[in-house]
């Protein structure tokens, strides 16, 4: 983990992921205060996802002709000069240039959808076999620390400087980014397929690898059914929670909010501290936290003390960092170099849609049914998970730590 290359990645990264987070609140402020209008508020997350699902299920095309660093240096820097034309625009009358900046909104996300997988999938080759679980676990921490305070800065600054100035910051940000990445050095060697397959045989392949692998294909079903139920801990949803069920105001939204992502970094934390205990007991830590997260969303839906959403939003949040760290890790333990790129562009692509229209589906549910039945309903779908894993347990190894003592 003390590469060079691993530090340029994950600071690039850092630098990229802050950027998207406080462009998006300046972008929030500027949308409002010039339209007026809720939807194109909504609209911006529509926007964002639907450009990532087309980005990642086209990304397996990219991926066979392009190595992992030209496509993430592409990436960041093709970001940066849209971002470049949209800072201009926002100096300039709004009004008559809203379904501009939506398109350049779009491109910036769908160039963003291939830079998830690709720097994914570049963990592996950057460090050590027995540094992937703590690699992995560093990576979430700070990824979550940019979430958790990202959107508290981008207020912050956009309150005190403006919306136009918080996005020119972005696009200093995402010229570091570029900078940085433009160093990476990846001794893994690419080689172009021999035979050229047709786009569609292209574009099937990393889900065609995803099925014929039992490992791959069990993963997918569990993070399928996760993508669904993970709809539940939206604002959205909290927001109603709060309201309805236990029955406080805005400010316990978000001490949800931020508690959650505590969880997150607290289970990233214990992961990267105990890297090698985790790596021992990775198939009873992943059927483990997989029942527990089940139970904990259960519980939290009908609990109407705060105190107590706020322990079990904690516990969620850790439990949940976990269970992802351990089939991340089998993912890159399981996948070759080659295969690793086009199976996140596919898991990108389902996660992004499955995730848009599950939102649409808990909403409508949160109406008709009540907030407390919805997170009833991901629970179940968690437990289904949870008891598909313990099935199927058999094909996972029990550990990885043998890979060590060579």
């Amino acid at each position: 983990m003390n590469t060079s290359s691993f530090r340029f990645l994950w600071v690039g990264q850092t630098l990229a992921n802050l950027g998207d987070v406080i462009y998006i609140v300046a972008l929030i402020s500027i949308l409002y205060t010039t339209s007026q209008s809720a939807f194109y508020l909504a609209l911006l997350p529509f926007v964002n996802t639907f450009a990532r699902f087309i980005s990642g299920y086209l990304s397996p095309v990219l991926f066979n002709k392009y190595p992992l660093k030209t496509l993430l240096f592409g990436s960041q820097s093709s970001k940066t000069f849209f971002l470049f034309v949209l800072a201009s625009l926002t100096t300039t009358q709004l009004r008559d240039s809203l379904m501009l900046i939506f398109s350049l909104v779009f491109v910036i996300a769908f160039l963003d959808g291939w830079a998830a997988p690709a720097s994914r999938a570049m963990i592996p080759r950057l460090v050590d076999k027995k540094e992937i679980v703590q690699a992995n676990s560093f990576f979430s921490v700070v990824s979550q620390i940019v979430q958790l305070g990202g959107w508290a800065l981008g207020g912050l600054l956009v309150a005190t400087a403006g919306g136009q100035y918080v996005i020119w910051l972005t696009l200093f940000l995402y010229i570091l980014s570029a900078g940085l990445l433009m160093f990476l050095r990846d001794s893994t060697t690419f080689r172009v397929p021999y035979e050229k397959s047709p786009l569609r045989s292209t574009l099937k392949e990393g889900w065609e690898i995803i099925w014929q692998n039992p490992i791959f294909r069990k993963i997918h079903v569990v993070i399928f059914l996760e993508s669904i139920a993970s709809v539940v801990w939206i604002a959205a949803i909290i927001y109603v929670f709060v309201s309805e069920v236990l029955q406080k105001n805005e400010a316990w939204w978000g001490y949800i909010n931020t508690t959650f992502f505590l969880g997150l970094l607290v289970g990233g934390v214990v992961c990267t501290k105990y890297a090698i205990r985790v790596e021992k007991n990775l198939k009873k830590l992943l059927l483990a936290t997989s029942f527990i997260v089940s139970i904990v969303t259960i519980c939290f839906g009908y609990n109407s003390l705060p105190w107590m959403a706020l322990v079990l939003s904690v516990l969620y949040g850790a439990v949940e960092q976990v269970k992802s760290i351990a089939m991340e890790t089998y993912l890159q333990k399981e996948a070759s170099s080659e295969n690793l790129p086009k199976i996140y562009g596919a898991q990108e692509a389902m996660t992004s849609l499955t995730f848009g229209c599950a939102s649409l589906l808990f909403g409508w549910m949160s109406d008709v049914f009540g907030v407390s039945h919805v997170f009833l309903f991901a629970g179940i779908l968690l437990m289904i998970a949870a008891v598909y894993l313990a099935l199927s347990k058999h094909v996972f190894p029990a550990t990885y730590v043998n890979e060590f003592k060579a």
